[in-house]
């Protein structure tokens, strides 16, 4: 029997979404938020028959349009027009994985009742993440403000019957799929479209998809840098405690902590140093390890915080008998936390590609460019040329999105977040990550090579050989596209326990 989370008012997590994500569990509603969503909606047609009130989105039309009253006969049209006209995207798809994302986080933000939407929409929705119909999701369109309207349109268009979906690993009109699942398209009911388009969750589901990965990468740079410190023959004082006590930022403490865990018992670590002092690339590993991580921790608490929220437009509020036009839609703090995200990223290349730099140099008894005969063989000279090329593609990703505006519908939209280019780059960015560790972790292994027969900690001789048998020791020159490819494919495919990810 398959396990089944339940949508309800409970905190979500990050560690939670990549469970639910990567195990295939099923979502369902509570019996709560069912409860939240019928009493939400029950109020809104109330309303709507009982008042003759504009209501934004609801009896009137869209941004600049706002002012233009719909009358009752033509709501449903309305619902159906706003999709259809939004769904303008462009350019590449969006990957399956985040698109499920995208979909648990709507349905998340819908269930809290105050958004108006039907019970049997939200269902809609389930059945689809259950079944694994995942709309056809570009990656431009939206401004990140208004919400996600364009990525979320294209996300409602299945709904309707409309547009396609990657079904059993085919791209298909959604028409056809419904049909073989014996499913009717819906009929969007007042305000319905609004707040399925209204929100952040395109921005907020490239955060989440970020942050799983990072949180890896994060790790992965540590223990590989550790490699690299062994490789290098460096010394371990930069990681005594002593000199963390007294400047202690919680993510340089924990790099050092973990650094010593990683090289505790190690034969190369502990022997007598010709050099008294290393490299900043080495001695700062804390001090710029440690910051990226505590820029990942306070993103972190800003994606949980707008996962965990509501992003659609109007609000409802049963209670206090209250519909209001606000701005929780707006991306500006997903946008600023992933562009801030991507910078600290980045610095998690950049001091990378400076060990690499390092380790080629001819340096500390290693032979040039890290081969025999040098001259002859060109060795891993150009695998950092290929780093340094990366790291400054990094650096141009890394001009903030947010700081950025264009004024859209007439004028009624005239401060937008960007946040959607924010998210798109953060993915480059976090995926040249995994590249230039992947170059780091081939030239290190390579390096420890030349410090047999001593031997580093049990950690790294575990993890040095494991990669060993993926990406083997260069004798003489090759083809070193392929060992970079297949040290990063070792990357993507490396376990870390979850509690060790997770704390950073």
């Amino acid at each position: 029997m398959k396990e089944i989370h339940y949508i309800s008012r409970d905190i979500l997590d990050i560690h939670h979404i990549q469970k639910i994500i990567d195990e295939n569990i099923q979502l369902e509603l509570s019996e709560e938020a069912k409860l939240y969503i019928q009493k939400s909606r029950k109020y809104l047609d109330e309303k709507i028959d009982n008042s003759v009130e504009p209501f934004y989105g609801i009896n009137t039309g869209f941004g600049s349009l706002c002012n233009v009253k719909i009358s009752k006969d033509n709501l449903v049209q309305l619902q159906e027009n706003l999709v259809i006209s939004h769904a303008c995207g462009t350019g590449d798809r969006v990957s399956d994985k985040i698109v499920k994302i995208m979909m648990l986080l709507k349905i998340q933000s819908l269930s809290y009742g105050h958004s108006g939407i039907a019970l049997e929409t939200v269902e809609r929705l389930i059945e689809f993440f259950n079944k694994d119909i995942i709309p056809v999701i570009y990656e431009q369109g939206s401004l990140g403000a208004s919400g996600d309207l364009s990525p979320l349109a294209h996300m409602s268009l299945p709904l309707l019957g409309k547009g396609e979906v990657v079904y059993k690993g085919k791209v298909q009109p959604s028409e056809k799929v419904l049909k073989s699942n014996k499913l009717k398209a819906l009929e969007l009911r007042s305000k319905e479209g609004l707040a399925l388009l209204n929100g952040t969750q395109f921005m907020s589901a490239h955060a989440v998809f970020s942050l799983i990965e990072v949180y890896k990468l994060s790790y992965l740079a540590d223990a590989i840098s550790a490699v690299s410190v062994e490789g290098f023959d460096c010394n371990l004082s930069p990681f005594d405690p002593l000199v963390h006590e007294v400047r202690p930022h919680r993510g340089q403490v924990k790099t050092a902590e973990r650094i010593l865990s990683f090289l505790e018992g190690s034969e190369i670590a502990h022997k007598t140093k010709e050099s008294v002092q290393d490299p900043y690339s080495f001695r700062c590993i804390p001090q710029v390890h440690g910051a990226s991580k505590d820029t990942i921790r306070f993103v972190h608490q800003t994606v949980k915080t707008e996962i965990n929220s509501v992003t659609d437009n109007p609000n409802l509020f049963v209670e206090q008998d209250k519909i209001i036009s606000g701005g929780n839609f707006h991306g500006q703090p997903l946008a600023l936390g992933m562009d801030y995200l991507a910078i600290a990223v980045a610095e998690l290349g950049n001091i990378s590609e400076r060990r690499i730099y390092q380790l080629v140099s001819g340096l500390r008894g290693l032979p040039m460019f890290l081969v025999d005969d040098p001259g002859l063989n060109n060795g891993f000279m150009i695998p950092q040329y290929t780093a340094a090329s990366i790291v400054s593609q990094n650096k141009q990703y890394c001009t903030p999105a947010s700081i950025d505006s264009i004024v859209s519908s007439n004028g009624q939209e005239d401060h937008v977040s960007m946040g959607a280019n924010s998210a798109t780059k953060l993915i480059k960015v976090v995926e040249n990550l995994n590249s230039v560790l992947a170059i780091e972790l081939f030239n290190a292994s390579q390096a420890l090579y030349y410090r047999e027969p001593l031997k580093s900690s049990a950690f790294i001789e575990q993890l040095v050989t494991g990669f060993r048998e993926e990406v083997p020791i260069v004798k003489q020159d090759k083809v070193m596209a392929t060992e970079i490819a297949n040290a990063k494919r070792f990357l993507h495919q490396f376990d870390i326990d979850k509690d060790l990810m997770f704390c950073n």
